[in-house]
């Protein structure tokens, strides 16, 4: 049997496990939202013990929390930020109330109790730490949670996603290069088109990612901005002159991003567009890997029946009844990643639409774990394409140069010297008979001056 210890608050008693950092709060959370069985992101977890020391470090700074106090509290912060401890003692459900309240009194409760063990008393008590008349002194959980939300996104790019951007831009650089000379059929409405470089499709999904680059970064600048020091809607109730300031300067420290105060504090807690825009742009780079992965799986059809432009790397068998198959599951693996990350932009969409009302946005929850496991499942699966799929790709040289030489369409070269419907003519006849549009030429005994050079494919490109 486990053993409980009693809490109280305005709304009665509650037996709390006796071991739990966390309170009554807490404690009513798990037991009124045992909905999804998925707690919050432990990278939002630490986002807000962040916060959480910037907010004590500015406390002290101002003389509003004395230092017996602020100490034992800075040392309970630091057992999460430096020594990974307590983070089993944040159990509340993602679908929770929608500004995250009880997130922030489970920080609130869980670094009381332990500043309360430090100075020698037992938890539970909230005495001589409080968790709201200390813990959480000038905020409330509608500044809070949106200004850990902003910096555990901040944190998210920069040590994940803008990494696995980079290498994907990379390796696309790598493989443009290496295929700058092979000259390939291109294909519209997936049908044969007009001759192709190789390294011209791949210049096409390297100035997509680019594209995506530059908005993520925009996305990053309006991020910086912070909505701490609003309180409960923006009106700096109960904050201390110069909260906001003193906080934004010791959590730029911390985290070593410039931060800004938001000039309008209550933008930041009554609506989350800034959210919506970097959902878009990550659904924008979604889509963008789900071309490339697509295209380089159809390139890479076959091996015999297929188009067989392309060598994938062989990473595991592809059948449980077929010996012999290798699938393109990298492609597979991402195409799936960004069908799940234009889902979430829907949803997010749906929580700034509906979820801001008035003076507050009330789906922060929501948000911030979509945006968090969106940039997660991104930067992952690209880094897994990109080291098990792009970079070993080699292109199958004879195959390329079988079809091209077999090609219909460089008979449009053709068309502005003999005229659409002769050239539509010989096209038609070359499908019929199997022979080569060149073949058929010399068939029609048509003189054209230079015929290899214009029927050359690499003079089309």
């Amino acid at each position: 049997m486990v053993k409980m210890r009693k809490e109280r608050d305005l709304l009665g008693e509650i037996e709390v496990p006796e071991d739990a950092y966390y309170g009554i709060n807490t404690e009513r959370a798990i037991r009124n939202f045992s909905i999804s069985g998925h707690k919050m992101p432990t990278a939002f977890i630490i986002a807000l013990a962040k916060v959480k020391k910037a907010c004590l470090l500015a406390n002290l700074e101002s003389g509003d929390i004395d230092d017996v106090i602020g100490n034992a509290l800075k040392t309970a912060i630091d057992d999460i930020l430096i020594h990974d401890r307590l983070l089993d003692q944040f159990p509340v459900d993602i679908y929770q109330t929608g500004s995250g309240t009880q997130t922030n009194m489970n920080m609130n409760e869980v670094l009381a109790n332990r500043a309360n063990e430090i100075l020698g008393h037992p938890k539970g008590k909230k005495s001589p730490v409080h968790p709201n008349d200390h813990v959480n002194l000038g905020q409330s959980s509608n500044d809070v949670i949106p200004t850990a939300m902003h910096i555990a996104a901040l944190e998210a790019l920069s040590k994940d996603l803008f990494p696995a951007v980079e290498k994907l831009m990379q390796t696309l650089d790598n493989k443009i290069s290496e295929f700058e000379e092979i000259v390939k059929i291109g294909r519209t409405h997936l049908q044969d088109a007009v001759p192709i470089p190789l390294s011209l499709e791949f210049k096409v999904y390297r100035s997509q990612v680019i594209s995506s680059f530059g908005d993520l970064q925009s996305a990053r600048n309006d991020l910086v901005k912070l909505p701490i020091g609003g309180t409960a809607l923006g009106t700096g109730l109960n904050a201390p002159v110069g909260f906001s300031e003193r906080v934004v300067k010791h959590l730029s420290k911390l985290t070593r991003l410039p931060l800004e105060v938001n000039p309008v504090l209550a933008e930041g807690i009554a609506s989350h567009r800034v959210f919506v825009k970097l959902s878009s742009t990550l659904k924008v780079l979604a889509l963008a890997c789900l071309k490339m992965a697509n295209d380089i799986r159809w390139m890479a059809s076959g091996p015999r029946a297929g188009l067989g432009e392309l060598s994938l790397p062989e990473n595991e068998p592809g059948s449980s009844i077929m010996p012999g198959k290798v699938n393109p599951t990298q492609s597979e693996a991402l195409i799936q990643v960004a069908i799940q990350v234009v889902g979430y932009d829907t949803a997010i969409s749906m929580a700034e639409a509906y979820g801001s009302i008035l003076d507050l946005n009330m789906a922060k929850p929501l948000i911030i774990v979509d945006t968090l496991d969106a940039m997660k499942i991104l930067s992952k699966g690209i880094m897994s394409f990109v080291n098990k799929c792009l970079a070993g790709i080699k292109p199958n040289r004879e195959r390329i140069r079988a079809d091209l030489d077999r090609s219909l369409m460089v008979v449009t070269r053709l068309a502005p010297i003999i005229g659409y419907d002769k050239a539509g003519e010989i096209a038609k006849v070359a499908l019929e008979s199997g022979k080569t549009v060149r073949e058929v030429v010399e068939d029609m005994d048509l003189r054209i001056d230079d015929i290899d050079e214009i029927l050359d494919p690499t003079t089309m490109v």
